[in-house]
């Protein structure tokens, strides 16, 4: 009883000002119309205040998952984007190789998705297969039109080709303005460069010249740019060059290709490999 009479004396000057306040606050509401609405007024602007205070409380305890909601629409959004990107840039390439008229040759676009540069027998992967017209054997070009390889393999939907950067490549070239031609590979030593071998000793290669498919190939058309002389040398004999070109197209920064397949070429290699001509092989 004696802690509660010492609690009520100790409080007893606040409680006192409080129910004082209180009754003066009450008195200086009644006292006028006036004094009643700016009282009524004030009340309801500190009331508005504690409620935004605490709407604020809750929702910054709630930007986290509004946070997560809004990157998934984002991440959302974004595939939607990337896919009308892809539809147009397909779009946009499909109507210029059509453009370009009826011709023995086939185009076809497909980006890349798979790629490598390191090995010695590199290869592309495709996002196109034979369910969009990709067949084996079909050219691989950069999109301003410069040789990387050829499709080895296809599926329904996806396609592997062969890089230029593969010790097993093959294709023929020649120097622009020169009728020589040689045999295309890969050292395996920069990725850069490939090798025009067995050039004709006439054919007299200069630094900076351009070199270009030949056409003998069943894989590109002719005058597909592969690149320009970077030095060239003649063998041991004199008899034939061996040149280094650096290639035009950027192998390991592909994005993008164009796919160009020879219509004809079936049609020849079945003319080749009939019966008529393989006898007239055995007669030799």
């Amino acid at each position: 009883m004696r802690k509660l009479i010492e609690f009520i004396r100790s409080v007893y000057v606040v409680v006192l000002f409080i129910v004082l306040e209180v009754a003066a606050v009450s008195y200086y509401a009644r006292s006028s119309h006036y004094a009643e609405a700016r009282l009524l007024a004030r009340s309801n602007r500190v009331i508005g205040g504690v409620h935004s205070l605490f709407a604020d409380v809750r929702h910054y305890f709630t930007l986290g998952g509004e946070n997560r909601r809004l990157l998934a629409r984002v991440a959302e959004l974004e595939e939607r984007l990337a896919r009308y990107d892809e539809a147009e840039n397909y779009a946009r390439l499909d109507s210029y190789l059509q453009d370009i008229g009826e011709s023995k040759y086939h185009f076809a676009t497909a980006t890349v998705v798979g790629n490598s540069v390191n090995r010695s027998r590199n290869l592309l992967t495709l996002n196109r297969g034979r369910r969009d017209g990709v067949t084996e054997e079909m050219g691989v070009l950069s999109p301003d039109g410069a040789m990387v390889g050829y499709v080895v393999a296809c599926t329904e939907r996806y396609s592997v080709a062969m890089s230029v950067l593969n010790t097993s490549f093959r294709a023929s070239g020649k120097l622009v303005g020169s009728d020589y031609f040689g045999s295309v590979y890969w050292d395996g030593v920069d990725p850069h460069v490939v090798v025009l071998g067995d050039l004709s000793k006439y054919a007299e290669p200069r630094p900076g010249q351009e070199v270009v498919t030949a056409g003998f190939s069943q894989f590109f058309p002719a005058e597909v740019l592969i690149g320009w002389v970077e030095s060239a040398e003649l063998n041991e004999t004199g008899t034939a060059y061996t040149v280094r070109v650096r290639l035009a197209a950027e192998i390991s920064r592909l994005s993008d290709v164009v796919l160009v397949c020879n219509r004809d070429q079936y049609e020849i290699r079945d003319l080749e490999q009939s019966d008529q001509v393989e006898q007239h092989i055995r007669l030799d």
